[in-house]
């Protein structure tokens, strides 16, 4: 842990398409063994391109690099695509996994990303810069970054919506009502 209580964040830009990456919490253990205390590390990564693709990884190994590096490995293998609208989320969503739950509300611009620290990471390489969030149940970082790739996971977009529906939306965020539209045109 850094100072503040808040967690390591490391962010890099790599030649692997336009992804960042970057380290949420890093976890230690230690093994007592007859000699002494054997350590080994678990490190939980986000990877996305802020345009819409992000993914988590978590991976042991006995040294800080070789766990970093695998998680970033399992990270580029689960990459999700997220509908974004503008700046934000298209709608509100709950996302839940184990004991936490966090609620994503999407925002007008300009609001920037109101989000604890695991979920700021996932929001941030998502691409999603406004956004509300509230967290409730446990806290810990691997199952809050679990909880919002799940309700990023669960987003439509209105395309999707019409086109599962096989009908057309007419009233959208922030957008005036049909009616009232062509009533200003005539």
């Amino acid at each position: 842990m850094a100072k503040h209580g808040r967690p390591d964040r490391r962010e890099r830009e790599e030649d692997h398409g336009g992804f960042e990456d970057s380290l949420v919490k890093l976890y230690r253990c230690a093994k007592v063994v007859k000699g002494g205390r054997r350590f080994s590390f678990a490190a939980l990564v986000v990877v996305g391109d802020r345009r819409g693709q992000v993914g988590f990884g978590y991976a042991k190994a006995n040294e800080v690099p070789a766990a970093v590096e695998k998680a970033t490995k399992a990270a580029r293998r689960n990459l999700i695509r997220v509908p974004l609208r503008k700046t934000t989320i298209p709608h509100r969503i709950v996302g839940r996994f184990g004991a936490s739950k966090i609620v994503l509300i999407p925002a007008s611009a300009g609001t920037g990303v109101i989000a604890g620290s695991s979920a700021r990471a996932v929001l941030d390489l998502a691409g999603v810069q406004d956004v509300l969030t509230k967290s409730y149940g446990s806290t810990s970082p691997k199952n809050l970054v679990k909880a919002v790739v799940e309700g990023l996971k669960g987003l439509r977009s209105r395309e999707t919506v019409e086109r599962l529906r096989g009908v057309k939306i007419d009233i959208g965020f922030g957008e005036p009502r049909a009616a009232e539209a062509a009533a200003k045109v005539g």
